[in-house]
C-alpha cells in the first residue's frame, strides 16, 4: 500500500472514545474524546488526540516527549504517553496533539544517512561532539508542521497555541521559543534537556558545559514567555545542571520562569507522566497560562 493511500489529506481517526468527565468542578463538566490521529507531514507519524467534544475551534496545546537511544526502548514507546496531562488540558478548553515521534513504536527502525530527519531523529551524535542545538530545532520543526496543518483543518485557534515539552521534547520546546513562532504564545516545560543518564548512570551528562552553551544560544532569540519545571530527584537534569541552563538563558535575554518541585517518587524526571502529580504542577500551570492571556 503506498504511503499516500495511507496518509490521505486529513488524518485518519483510528480510535475514537468518548470520556465523561466527574462534576466536581466546573471545568471538569467539559466533555472529551480521545482519537489516534495519523498525521500527513512531510515527516508522518501518529499522534493522540484529546479535545472537548464539539467542532471548535480550540486553542491547541502541543505535548512533546522524550527520546531513548535504545531502539528496543523506542520500539515499546507508548502510543499515547502523558494521557492524564493531555487530558487535564482537554478539560480546560484544548485540543491537545500529543505526537509520536517517527522511529518510536511499530517504526523504531534507524536509517543513518537520514541524519536529523531519519526514522529516529533529532540525534545529539557523539558525547565528544555533541549537536545540541540542531537535534532540538528538528523537533520544533514538527511542531510548526503540526501547527500549520491544524490550522489549515480550521481545528484550532492559530495565535492561542501552547507548547509543552518533557525531557528531551523539553529541549525541543526550548529550541522551538528561540524562533518566536507568531502562533506560539506560551511554553511549558517539563525536565528539559538532552544527553541525561550516559549509559544508564544517574547524574552522568552528556557535555553538560555545552548544553548550558546551547541554551544561552537559544536565549539570545527567544521572547516567548516560558514556564520550566524541574523536580529535584531528577537523575537525567539535576538541580545544579538546571539552574546553570536557565541562569545561561534568561542573561541571553530568554524569558522564563523556573521553578523546582520537591523530590517525586523514585525518580523526579517522569513527574509529569504521573497523575499523582497532576495537583502538584496544576496550579503553577494554571497561574501561568492565566498570565499570558
Amino acid at each position: 500500500m503506498r504511503l499516500a493511500a495511507i496518509f490521505r489529506p486529513i488524518a485518519i481517526v483510528l480510535l475514537f472514545l468518548a470520556v465523561f468527565a466527574a462534576p466536581a468542578r466546573a471545568e471538569e463538566d467539559i466533555r472529551i474524546q480521545e482519537e489516534i490521529w495519523a498525521l500527513p507531514l512531510p515527516l508522518p507519524m501518529f499522534a493522540y488526540l484529546v479535545r472537548p467534544v464539539g467542532d471548535g475551534p480550540f486553542p491547541l496545546v502541543i505535548m512533546n516527549h522524550g527520546v531513548s537511544l535504545n531502539p528496543t526502548d523506542r520500539s515499546f514507546f507508548p502510543l499515547v504517553e502523558f494521557r492524564d496531562a493531555a487530558k487535564w488540558f482537554a478539560r480546560r478548553g484544548y485540543l491537545v496533539v500529543a505526537p509520536v515521534g517517527s522511529g518510536y513504536g511499530a517504526q523504531a527502525i534507524d536509517i543513518p544517512d537520514r541524519a536529523l530527519f531519519g526514522p529516529f531523529f533529532s540525534k545529539v551524535g557523539k558525547c565528544t561532539n555533541p549537536n545540541f542545538h540542531d537535534a532540538g530545532l528538528a523537533v520544533a520543526q514538527v511542531d510548526l508542521w503540526i501547527i500549520d496543518y491544524m490550522a489549515a483543518e480550521k481545528r484550532i485557534i492559530p495565535r492561542d497555541v501552547i507548547v509543552v515539552g518533557q525531557s528531551a521534547g523539553g529541549w525541543a520546546s526550548i529550541a522551538l521559543s528561540s524562533v518566536n513562532p507568531p502562533q506560539v504564545k506560551a511554553i511549558i516545560t517539563f525536565a528539559a534537556g538532552r544527553g541525561g543518564r550516559v549509559g544508564g548512570k544517574p547524574n552522568n551528562n552528556c557535555a553538560p558545559d555545552k548544553l548550558v552553551e546551547a541554551t544561552a544560544d537559544f536565549g539570545r532569540t527567544s521572547r516567548v514567555p516560558m514556564l520550566w519545571i524541574y523536580i529535584e530527584n531528577d537523575t537525567f537534569f539535576g538541580p545544579d545542571l538546571s539552574k546553570r541552563m536557565h541562569a545561561a538563558f534568561t542573561a541571553a535575554g530568554g524569558k522564563a520562569e523556573y521553578h523546582l518541585m520537591p523530590p517525586f517518587g523514585n525518580e523526579g524526571h517522569f513527574f509529569i507522566g504521573s497523575a499523582d502529580a497532576i495537583p502538584l504542577w496544576s496550579p503553577l500551570v494554571t497561574k501561568f497560562i492565566n498570565a499570558q492571556k
